[in-house]
């Protein structure tokens, strides 16, 4: 599945007949702002993703208005609708990355969509969010511009927003933690529920499909070490084993942040997730 947000609103563009170009890192020798790969849209009026910023970008996307301004080539699409840069990252660019980047420019319109999905799709990690709080809202938002398929679960249907990224999924699972036996393999579990006994069932269903299968790449529970302490003594008379509870990440986030509020927990959880991800 296609997660970044830039490409699908460079889609909209392109279907509302806008045409572009597409800026492409080709190769980099030495340092360089961004990777092989990455891409930036360059519009008339708007430029969707990034290459790196800075002077690099500028004249990128000065070059590509410029083309986007000359007379249209004709169809059928041939050489002439692509056209390679190099740009040595030194005093003339006022950059101190010190490499050469080279880069394809090439045109782009709603013909070239389909070609488009395939070359730009970003590999997703599935992820499984389980609780529609503020916790949970925060989290969706953070997630947008991340590399997440996610599956947001709640066993209130009315607790999800009506606006969310175009990568999340809204699952209604009463009970919630029924859900769990769907999950993707190889999927990222947070548990962050409204209520313990909730979160609770959640957890030991996560470690069932583990005895089982083994597949879960990540299992978060959100509260306090006197939480987990007490989750423990409760898991452990439903039968799991010191080695099966270590399966579970409980505080969850990055350590180092202090903060309580939504937002910040969001920013920590999501930079821990990121250290996991393997795409």
């Amino acid at each position: 599945m296609i997660t970044n947000p830039h490409f699908f609103r460079t889609l909209e563009l392109l279907n509302s007949s806008q045409k572009g170009v597409l800026a492409t890192v080709e190769r980099v020798q030495g340092s360089g702002p961004r990777e092989v790969g990455a891409w930036m849209a360059v519009f008339e009026d708007e430029v969707v993703n990034t290459i790196g910023g800075g002077h690099l970008e500028f004249d990128v996307i000065a070059k590509a208005r410029a083309w986007l301004a000359a007379p249209d080539v004709a169809e059928p699409r041939n050489a002439a609708d692509q056209q390679s840069l190099r740009f040595a990252l030194g005093p003339s660019l006022g950059q101190c990355c010190g490499g050469v980047v080279d880069m394809r420019l090439e045109r782009i319109s709603a013909a070239d969509i389909e070609g488009l999905r395939t070359r730009l799709g970003q590999a997703a990690q599935p992820l499984a969010l389980f609780g529609g709080g503020h916790v949970g809202k925060a989290l969706i938002q953070v997630l947008g511009s991340l590399p997440f398929e996610v599956r947001w679960v709640d066993s209130r249907d009315e607790i999800f927003p009506s606006h969310i990224p175009p990568h999340v999924l809204c699952e209604h699972s009463d009970p919630v933690h029924a859900a769990v036996a769907d999950v993707p393999a190889g999927a990222f579990v947070l548990i962050m529920s409204f209520s313990h006994a909730e979160d609770l069932d959640v957890v030991a269903a996560c470690l069932q499909r583990q005895r089982e299968r083994a597949d879960l790449g990540f299992i978060g529970l959100i509260g306090s070490k006197t939480k987990w302490a007490t989750f423990k003594h409760r898991l452990e008379a439903r039968g799991f084993t010191e080695a099966e509870l270590a399966h579970i990440t409980c505080p969850i986030g990055v350590s180092g942040i202090a903060g309580k509020q939504p937002e910040v927990i969001a920013v920590a959880v999501a930079a821990q997730l990121l250290q996991h991800v393997r795409v």
